[in-house]
């Protein structure tokens, strides 16, 4: 399974729309927040299914702020971050995480991306697509994929360039 999470593309649909063509066939998209507009559009161009959370900038857009899913045997939560307090830290995040049983946690907000895999815990940001703010700024997403073991592996790949299927 091929899970594609992206997050803080601000209206930038046309950014969305490139990714999905850059990363090919995917069985799940997420989206951790400030879509801004065009959600119903996102879910039509992703062709499978899409979760889809409310950021801090969706004043408009009927999302839910968090959302559960489960991907293969792994519990995840989606969220935006900013009510965990993101740009101190994923501390909050990691204890809510753990609290409620959650293998994996997603969420946006930074605009940098992020890979922390814990023994108990695994929390992702895959950056922004369209808005980056780490060094270099390079549009990023994030790829999830279950191999036949029913495990999960993660890499981080950067919009508009070769993605290298790297995995941790």
């Amino acid at each position: 399974m091929r899970i594609l999470v992206i997050s803080d593309s601000h209206g930038r649909n046309d950014d969305i729309e490139g990714v999905l063509k850059q990363v090919g066939d995917i069985d799940m998209m997420i989206h951790c927040g400030d879509v801004e507009r065009g959600d119903s559009y996102i879910r039509e161009i992703a062709d499978c299914p899409v979760v889809m959370v409310a950021g801090n900038n969706d004043y408009y857009l009927d999302l839910p702020s968090e959302e559960e899913v489960r991907i293969g045997d792994y519990k995840v939560l989606v969220t935006h971050g900013h009510g965990y307090y993101v740009n101190s830290g994923v501390d909050y995040l990691r204890e809510h995480a753990l609290e409620y049983g959650y293998d994996v946690v997603m969420y946006g907000h930074t605009h940098v991306p992020y890979i922390e895999i814990g023994d108990d815990v695994t929390i992702l940001n895959p950056g922004s697509i369209s808005y980056p703010r780490q060094p270099g700024r390079k549009p990023t997403f994030l790829i999830m994929e279950i191999d036949e073991e029913g495990q999960a592996h993660y890499a981080h790949g950067y919009y508009k360039e070769q993605f290298d299927e790297l995995m941790l």
